[in-house]
């Protein structure tokens, strides 16, 4: 079932709970897919979907951080619950040993081609690290990746 279709179920689900901030956040992440797929111009597939909710959670994730900075804890807990909420929506993330694992083998592919990689090569080395995590089908934060990345070629 497509992402946009579950969403679309829940909406119906929360309306006749009336679960009214599930109900917003479903309507919000909706209109985000629908705004897409008519710039797009036909219909979105779903990495495309799972891609415009990752970026829905970053910037919740901006604004939880903001909101804390500003004192604003109450604002913060609403953001991260729909965080919370949104996720539901992807597949399961991956666990940092199972990214490390990937860097580790995008690493040893890269040091095929002659020198082993250093911290110079983190660009090239990210790419092939999020080719690989989107080959997997895994969902990844991008971060992490990065962190996890830079520590694995300064060894």
């Amino acid at each position: 079932m497509k992402i946009s279709d579950r969403v679309q179920a829940e909406i119906v689900t929360a309306m006749k709970a009336k679960d009214e901030h599930k109900l917003t956040t479903l309507r919000m992440v909706k209109s985000a897919i629908k705004n897409k797929e008519i710039d797009k111009r036909e219909a979105l597939t779903d990495a495309e979907e799972a891609q415009i909710l990752t970026t829905l959670i970053k910037q919740r994730r901006e604004s939880v951080e903001s909101f804390t900075k500003g004192g604003r804890p109450e604002l913060a807990a609403k953001e991260q619950l729909e965080i919370t909420m949104i996720e539901a929506y992807l597949p399961q993330a991956a666990t940092e040993e199972e990214i490390r694992r990937v860097v580790q083998g995008a690493i040893a592919k890269m040091a095929e081609g002659g020198s082993k990689p250093g911290p110079k090569d983190v660009g090239p080395a990210m790419r092939v690290v999020q080719q690989w995590l989107l080959a997997d089908g895994t969902r990844a934060d991008g971060k992490l990746v990065s962190e996890i990345l830079k520590a694995e070629l300064a060894k």
